[in-house]
């Protein structure tokens, strides 16, 4: 028994570490551009800090940037040393891990754009009443800190930003990720199997306050939120009960709640908290029939959140050649890159650490001895560089989409690879090889519609159905399949075949 759950946590831990890896690649960096090219005095204008705008410029500029809740803590931190008010760091801190341009988009595939867009609004609104208050509860006397931490232009300033993101990369950062990746780590350890399926029913009142106390330790990324946002609106679950998921789950996680308390102690935090719970459950419930497609029959049941459940069943023998195989359908290569190039970096702090205790390498790289410039040379200041950097990252986000989200006539190739292997599957009576492949197909017909929005910047509502009445069919085959009713999987898989056909056909004949 305690192998269970012994396996049930690490299977969890790795798998959300491998999923934020990116994310918290991207957040090491972004501190480090804040603290060598911005330093203190510029990261506060940037932010507005004193001003009026300061909460909606911390919104703006978190969900801009291309970090989770986990890669956000080290970005948090600086803002901190940068001496940036409280309400505006918490206010960038659930703003940033909600929405990114990919996210974004995918999102508006999965359920009416108007939905998302609201749940986008509603981001605002909590951020800016809830920091505004916590900032007149708890005013602070933020002093501009003597030690400003910008380098000068030159190949040192490149240099710098290495050794800062690996030196936060092995520091204090590194604690409370790993407090948020235990979070839910034991969540997936503890909670029975497939235990969420049904709660979250449209019909179910409590599904919202149900919902509240499992995203709080819950870690989802931008896009995993996003992906279990459609489940819920495909099935039409509860709409109140998506956007805390959106809000919690995607916002905020154990690791971010202990550097919340180790900065600002427990009363504020619990105010914090308290607060925020009242802002997000009272919207939760506000939107809920306002919201509520009424264009699906609703599900009795979702498999969107049996990722936060224990993943071994009772009777399993081989846990590490479960875990493997779960971990192989979830997995992405470019994660498993991303999570060696983190590790690469940790290690490096920790190198950094040892043979440098006395900080000569950051004196080093203070130290400027005067260049001669040509005549055409021309410096531009730090903070104009910092902006440039991370306007790169948000273009390079936007440009990402494209290939991320490919042309419809190579997302056909793709799909027809996905289709032919889940269908076989099927019919061989190979259920998790089948269920495998139906998941990346779904996702395929998904990054169709995205790709010819970003082409055409248009997307009917024929075309849009084309796609969803093949999703649909899908997931009856997934429920088919489980049921082992092989006369019905049989029909299915001619009728996806036919369904297939007739999509592509509409897409690349009336979208290229």
């Amino acid at each position: 028994m305690i192998q269970y759950y012994l396996w049930g946590f690490a299977l969890r831990f790795v798998q959300c570490l491998l999923e934020a890896a990116p994310f918290i690649l991207a957040g090491l960096f972004i501190a480090a551009i804040f603290q060598r090219f911005f330093g203190s005095v510029e990261t506060r204008r940037l932010f507005g800090e004193g001003t009026r705008s300061s909460l909606f410029r911390a919104w703006v500029i978190g969900m801009l940037l291309p970090v989770c809740s986990l890669g956000v803590i080290p970005v948090a931190r600086e803002l901190k040393k940068a001496g940036l008010a409280g309400g505006t760091i918490i206010a960038f801190a659930m703003s940033a891990p909600l929405f990114n341009p990919l996210s974004l988009l995918y999102g508006l595939t999965l359920s009416e754009p108007v939905t998302i867009l609201t749940f986008a609004l509603f981001s605002l609104v909590i951020v800016t009443l809830v920091g505004t208050i916590w900032d007149r509860l708890f005013p602070e006397k933020t002093e501009q800190p003597a030690d400003d931490q910008a380098i000068p232009y030159g190949i040192k300033r490149v240099l710098s930003v290495g050794y800062s993101a690996a030196k936060e990369a092995s520091g204090t950062s590194l604690v409370y990720i790993l407090i948020g990746l235990a979070g839910v780590a034991l969540l997936g350890a503890f909670l029975p199997q497939a235990s969420l399926q049904r709660s979250v029913n449209y019909d179910n009142s409590y599904a919202p306050l149900l919902m509240t106390g499992v995203a709080i330790p819950v870690y989802a990324t931008p896009m995993l939120a996003m992906s279990q946002l459609g489940s819920m609106f495909q099935h039409a679950n509860s709409v109140g009960a998506a956007f805390i998921l959106l809000v919690l789950g995607a916002g905020v996680n154990l690791g971010l709640v202990a550097w919340i308390v180790r900065n600002y102690n427990w009363e504020k935090t619990i105010v914090w908290f308290a607060l925020l719970l009242l802002v997000i459950v009272g919207l939760a419930y506000g939107v809920e029939k306002p919201l509520f497609p009424t264009n699906i029959e609703p599900a009795d049941h979702t498999h969107a959140f049996d990722i936060y459940c224990q993943p071994f069943s009772l009777g399993t023998t081989s846990f590490y050649q479960t875990a493997k195989q779960k971990l192989g359908h979830v997995i992405d290569p470019y994660e498993i890159y991303s999570t060696g190039i983190l590790g690469g970096v940790i290690l490096i702090g920790f190198l950094l650490r040892l043979v440098d205790r006395r900080g000569r390498i950051e004196d080093w790289l203070r130290k400027v001895k005067p260049v001669k410039s040509g005549k055409y040379d021309i410096v531009l200041p730090s903070p104009v560089l910092g902006i440039l950097i991370l306007v790169g990252l948000i273009v390079a986000s936007g440009v990402g989409c494209f290939s991320y989200y490919p042309s419809p006539d190579v997302v056909c190739e793709e799909m027809t690879i996905a289709k032919t292997e889940a269908l076989s599957g099927a019919l061989s009576g190979n259920v998790s090889h089948s269920k495998y492949w139906i998941d990346i197909y779904d996702d395929w017909t998904r990054k169709l519609e995205v790709g010819v929005y970003l082409r055409n910047l248009n997307r009917s509502e024929y075309h849009h159905w084309k796609a969803q009445l093949l999703r649909e069919k899908l997931e009856l085959l997934a429920h088919e399949i489980e049921d082992e009713e092989h006369d019905e999987i049989r029909r299915l898989v001619a009728d996806i075949q036919h369904t297939h056909r007739r999509m592509v056909d509409a897409y690349l004949r009336d979208m290229n």
